[in-house]
């Protein structure tokens, strides 16, 4: 880390009741969308906390993100506490300011965060093991679970219409009709394909809108890596709560099958190599519905496959209103990398589609195990 790097975190630290003396402070986790460091510090013993500078280009409302997370974190500590667990090791636990806020603002504008660091856990960015995929499955769905008592409507949407699949086909006439780029020609055969499922696309907001589904405390961004297991891969801690908003299962559950069950990097471009990998579904929906049935209605058990032929088709629509556009929000590497991304999703959803009767049957027998 540069020095210049290095004493812009330090100053920010100072702000904070991290202990006597912070001795260093070094970049920190994989992830993208917030820079994220390790900071340890001296107070009699040696303690690590996880500093973040909060992307508020994607997170305009700070307040809101940081107040969801409190809310969630304090209810989660609540219900450790109360079966004599020790619920910092859980979940997440923000050390607030001196001052007593949840975070900060610095000088230049940015906004920033601590959290302890939970130590004695692992990630995985990719799931190797069905005994990994269980455990996933089992964490999302206690999460879940255990946010099922919490009111919603406490909490703030902090990404509107995030998996709102009208919003996103709106989005994708607006970049048809733009035409920006001078792609659409090549792309007519996918436009077709997407626009012939829209409607069954539509069913978990069709439900919705009967009211047929109550509205849940949801992660939102469910993939492997936000879930910290311990040594011997049993679950520890759903981690990355910033996308915790109001939502529906389904769409957790579906963005977790969507990136556990192609064997295929996002952007792979042979799309032979796009296969279901139908032992990691099965695990993950065991370890799931173990926690989950024990709250979900029958409605929301219905709901959980639309999730899963849903988010890899709404991600589709979004590269490929991306690349319409001109690949204007994705970082892109090469010039045609959101079509083969859109390709990638598309053949994921035929996939599923193909084996629909099999995967519904696996969820089916999961739910009376």
């Amino acid at each position: 880390m540069s020095s210049l790097i290095f004493e812009e975190a330090k100053k920010v630290t100072n702000g904070f009741n991290l202990g006597e003396e912070v001795v260093d402070i070094e970049r920190f986790g994989s992830g993208h969308i917030n820079e994220t460091f390790r900071v340890t510090s001296r107070n009699g013993s040696v303690k690590s906390y996880l500093l973040q500078k909060i992307n508020h280009h994607i997170f305009t409302n700070v307040d809101g993100l940081m107040n969801n997370i409190n809310i969630v974190t304090n209810h989660l500590k609540s219900l450790y506490n109360t079966i004599g667990l020790d619920g910092e090791k859980h979940t997440l636990t923000i050390i607030p300011t001196k001052s007593g806020d949840l975070y900060c603002q610095d000088d230049k504008g940015d906004y920033w965060r601590v959290f302890i660091l939970i130590e004695g856990t692992k990630s995985y960015d990719i799931v190797e093991t069905t005994k990994q995929a269980y455990s996933g499955g089992q964490a999302f769905g206690k999460f879940q679970k255990q946010l099922s008592t919490l009111d919603a409507n406490k909490l703030v949407e902090v990404l509107p219409n995030f998996h709102n699949i009208d919003f996103r086909m709106a989005n994708l006439r607006k970049a048809i009709s733009a035409n920006k780029a001078n792609r659409l020609d090549e792309v007519q055969d996918i436009l077709n394909y997407i626009f012939e499922r829209e409607e069954r696309m539509r069913n978990i907001i069709k439900m919705s809108e009967k009211n047929e589904l109550p509205l849940r405390i949801t992660h939102n961004d469910t993939k492997f890596n936000n879930v910290l297991l311990d040594q011997d891969d049993n679950v520890q801690c759903v981690i990355d709560l910033d996308t915790v908003m109001p939502g529906y299962v389904a769409y957790d559950f579906g963005d977790a099958i969507r990136t556990i069950i192609n064997s295929a990097a996002e952007d792979e471009k042979c799309l032979d190599k796009v296969v279901l990998n139908i032992p990691l579904f099965k695990a993950y929906a065991e370890g799931y519905l173990s926690e989950a049935k024990d709250f979900l209605t029958e409605k929301e058990i219905e709901s959980l496959w639309y999730g899963v032929l849903l988010l890899p088709y709404m991600q589709a629509v979004r590269f490929l209103s991306d690349y319409i556009d001109g690949d204007l929000y994705y970082k892109t590497h090469y010039a045609d990398h959101n079509l083969v991304r859109t390709k990638t999703q598309i053949k994921l959803v035929k996939e599923l589609e193909l084996h629909e009767e099999e995967l519904s049957s696996i969820l089916n027998t999961a739910l009376v195990k």
